[in-house]
């Protein structure tokens, strides 16, 4: 009787058991995806997606009785998977080698020689931390970071960031056309005048979109294609040149920095994080099918994104460092060193180094030209995400493709019909553009390293004290040195009281939004502080 009663009793409790399993398992799925305003439970037909369900590349795998078993298991390495999830680190990427870039690497190299080299990769360090948060918050929200801005702050402080993003994208596609048609004007020997490249180039939003409806993997193989031509075209010219080895890696291992070179210091950390950038890498990764009810699913996406977006940046990290050598070896303690920007830099490698078998201004010239295109089209796929994830627009996508080019094409023909008189007026037009850009970077950085830290957004992938911590000290890091540029231009530019007194009190509105921001999402506060009150309470309270 005691056994059958037992084995009674045990056939009831073991239910009773599964079901508080299944319980479990539906509030951690639900603790996952805590985060789920009205709108984001609406259907990709009524709310703003990066990708549709059709677009979106299916990893393909085999289930394993431990993954099935446990939500917890994450399966083992595999290479095929790594090369599924490649390509959105490789477009996150190109904002690290675009024309603006290339201008202060090859001013860095030109004025400060080798010395740089250590503070370019820990530039580049600290722009992959910042890049993989964008990516965590994509891949665990299943939603990409202007669409979790929507849902986060107010409808003033929502179109204040959608301003400031769009205008940061202004900023940096004026630079991208701009390189682009000088590029366009080198290899056409000058047939071509600024504005004519202007045209050519903004022809790319048609090339988007003819490519874009191949799929998201031949898109990918596009750029694949534009940066492995940089990568040659860059490398050819730093074996041509051949800058000392022993130089450059003592310019990498040794920190170096003087007062005659902060200007370049400051030039290589600011153009490093780039505001459209952050918003577009948390859009990309959601190009792949990953069922965000599985935590080992999402987990194992953040882990490959992670190794591909770090072997992407290795690679600009090499490019960025082939063009800073070049001119480094080239130009360092000469006259034209001061003199050297993106318009004239073909013409000073033709004069120092001759033609050749390939002339290094053509070489130079499609390195640049990919750089140009690469960076003008993640700059129309960044706009539409921006665009539809704040405002919720549901557009067709040539029309969305459309609006976002014209936001940039328009101001860039206008300032290359001004700006095309000569060399000075270019790089005047250069510093306005890396000042407005640099004013937006606390609006891309204080959002993501909000969300990115809270529990009801991100569940159990929210980062921890430490990750947190460290990415608010590199945030903080990057906003003083942009600070510092902006201070700088503007204690050099601002003339007049009337002038001053109107960037006095824009620049007082500037902060203020910052604080609110900042203690809006309680981020600073739980990040220095709580830890240790918590620690001197609990000693007072024993």
């Amino acid at each position: 009787m005691n056994s059958k009663t037992r084995e009674e009793d045990s056939s009831k409790e073991d239910p009773d058991k599964d079901k508080d399993k299944e319980t479990a398992e539906e509030s951690e799925s639900k603790r996952l995806l805590s985060f789920q305003s009205p709108s984001s439970s609406l259907s990709d037909d009524e709310n703003e997606v990066a990708f549709e369900t059709r677009e979106k590349i299916v990893i393909v795998d085999v289930e394993s009785p431990e993954s099935i078993q446990n939500v917890d298991f994450v399966p083992s390495f595999s290479w095929k998977k790594l090369w599924l999830f490649t390509g959105p680190g490789f477009l996150m990427s190109i904002a690290f080698l675009d024309p603006g870039n290339l201008e202060g690497d090859l001013q860095a190299g030109a004025i400060a020689g080798y010395s740089l080299l250590w503070l370019l990769m820990w530039a580049t360090i600290m722009g992959l931390l910042i890049q993989l948060l964008s990516a965590r918050v994509g891949v665990a929200t299943g939603r990409h970071l202007a669409e979790l801005c929507r849902e986060e702050y107010p409808t003033w402080a929502r179109f204040v960031l959608w301003f400031m993003a769009e205008l940061a994208l202004i900023g940096a596609d004026i630079q991208e056309v701009i390189g682009s048609a000088i590029a366009i004007h080198i290899l056409s020997n000058g047939a071509f005048p600024l504005w004519a490249g202007v045209l050519i180039t903004a022809s790319d939003c048609f090339i988007f979109l003819f490519l874009e409806n191949y799929g998201v993997r031949k898109l990918e193989a596009v750029f694949a294609v534009l940066i492995a031509t940089m990568a040659l075209s860059f490398a050819w010219m730093f074996g041509d040149t051949k800058p000392s080895g022993k130089e450059v890696l003592i310019g990498i291992l040794v920190p170096r920095l003087s007062s005659k070179t902060i200007r370049q210091a400051v030039g290589v950390v600011g153009c490093v994080i780039m505001p459209h950038n952050v918003f577009l890498h948390s859009a990309l990764v959601q190009s792949r099918k990953i069922d965000p009810k599985r935590r080992d699913r999402v987990q194992e996406a953040i882990n490959y994104y992670s190794i591909e977006s770090s072997v992407a940046l290795l690679v600009s990290f090499m490019i960025n460092l082939f063009v800073t050598t070049v001119f480094a070896k080239g130009f360092y303690g000469t006259k034209q060193a001061n003199n050297i920007g993106l318009v004239n830099a073909g013409q000073y490698l033709e004069e120092k180094y001759g033609g050749g078998v390939f002339p290094i201004l053509y070489i130079w010239g499609v390195g640049l030209l990919a750089a140009g295109q690469s960076s003008t089209i993640t700059g129309t796929y960044a706009g539409q995400f921006i665009m539809g994830g704040f405002l919720n627009l549901r557009l067709k996508k040539w029309l969305r493709a459309l609006i976002t080019r014209s936001f940039a094409i328009v101001p860039t023909i206008i300032v290359a019909l001004v700006f095309n008189t000569s060399e000075a007026s270019l790089d005047i037009l250069n510093e306005w553009l890396n000042v407005l850009q640099s004013i937006q970077i606390p609006f891309a950085l204080i959002p993501l390293l909000t969300l990115v830290s809270k529990e009801q957004v991100m569940g159990v992938f929210r980062i921890g004290p430490i990750l947190e911590r460290l990415a608010w000290t590199v945030a903080a890091l990057v906003i003083i040195i942009n600070g510092y540029l902006l201070l700088d231009f503007f204690v050099s530019e601002v003339k007049g009281r009337l002038f001053g007194l109107f960037i006095c009190a824009w620049t007082a509105a500037y902060i203020a939004f910052i604080v609110y921001l900042v203690s809006r999402g309680g981020a600073l506060p739980s990040t220095w502080f709580s830890i240790e009150l918590s620690k001197r309470f609990s000693v007072t309270g024993s």
